[in-house]
């Protein structure tokens, strides 16, 4: 019974947090505390209530965030799961979710492969698509830090491999020579 009763405020709190009303809410307290900073003449006290609300509901909202995103993420598994089940996809991929880094690395190195070697025009062409479409995304503004950090962080993306001035320097020589 109690993790019933989690689950259902857990769904409403993330329900609501996430809404404009509570943004506007949010907003307005942040702009109240702004505007009373000069009657409290900025002192210290003045300075902790905003610390220590917004401190308090960012631990709360954490767990009842990342319960709803928990549940959400297996509801979402089942369906796939289902949907595996019930077509004439391979059903070695229900559950795959449970396997290792290295195995699902290894997997998507397959995949890639089979899509290399697949010479399908249209599988060529999404996979372009998606490729522009990432591209844009990581010149947005702010992206470019956090493409590369999540890329160094992702065993599936490709590390660039780095060249040194000195292999630059033989690279002009060789081709000053030809």
């Amino acid at each position: 019974m109690p993790k019933e009763k989690f689950r259902k405020i857990s769904t409403f709190v993330s329900n609501i947090a996430g809404s404009a009303w509570a943004f506007s809410l949010a907003f307005l307290v942040v702009l109240v505390w702004a505007l009373s900073g000069k009657l409290f003449n900025y002192s210290d006290t003045w300075q902790l209530v905003i610390n220590t609300g917004t401190t308090i509901i960012t631990f709360l909202m954490v767990f009842l965030i990342q319960s709803t995103q928990n549940r959400d993420s297996k509801a979402m598994q089942l369906k796939l799961d289902e949907l595996l089940r019930v077509t004439r996809a391979r059903h070695k991929f229900i559950d795959i979710e449970d396997l290792s880094d290295d195995e699902l690395a290894e997997l998507a190195a397959k995949f890639s492969k089979i899509r290399k070697e697949s010479n399908d025009p249209l599988a060529e062409k999404f996979y372009q698509k998606l490729q522009v479409s990432l591209t844009k995304r990581r010149e947005l503004p702010g992206e470019k830090v956090a493409t590369q950090v999540v890329s160094l962080l992702n065993p599936f993306t490709p590390q660039p491999i780095e060249k040194s001035v000195s292999d630059k320097k033989d690279i002009d020589k060789t081709n000053s020579v030809s």
